[in-house]
């Protein structure tokens, strides 16, 4: 297996509001073809949840269909001995597929999370039904651009 290059994954994942790169916990490989990045997401952000469900949608269920060689998941150590969630709840994301990278990972945040990603404001999406079946056309396709 060629060597693993995670600098961009890193670099991304500083860059998203409720991670930051201090909460970037390890990375690494099995020296096969499987890999992994691990950081932790700060549960006081108010993005907290929204990325969670944001990179579980990407990461996990893209598509029926088509899905992701990857899994994006929480790990924690046994809460009894060591604390709570704030210190000690991490998430991974993993793969164990030889023609998926980190950057084929990177490549499919940056085109489906919010751009730009350090932006909190982008992050504000709708999500009450009712508002959105109000809205016109034009306005919604301000939200999600229609395909060509």
């Amino acid at each position: 297996m060629a060597e693993l290059n995670f600098d961009r994954l890193y670099e991304y994942f500083c860059k998203v509001p409720s991670v930051q790169k201090n909460m970037i916990d390890a990375y690494g490989t099995d020296g096969q073809h499987a890999w992994w990045f691990k950081f932790q997401i700060n549960i006081e952000h108010p993005l907290a949840w929204q990325t969670v469900q944001e990179l579980g949608h990407v990461l996990n269920y893209i598509s029926r269909n088509e899905r992701l060689p990857t899994q994006f998941l929480p790990v924690s150590p046994p809460p009894y001995m060591n604390g709570g969630a704030k210190e000690f709840l991490a998430w991974v994301i993993q793969c164990n597929h030889a023609d998926f990278p980190p950057d084929a990972v990177c490549d499919w945040l940056e085109a489906r999370l919010p751009n730009p990603v350090d932006d909190e404001g982008a992050w504000n999406i709708k999500t009450d039904l009712a508002e959105l079946n109000s809205m016109q056309d034009k306005d919604l396709d301000s939200l999600i651009p229609p395909n060509p």
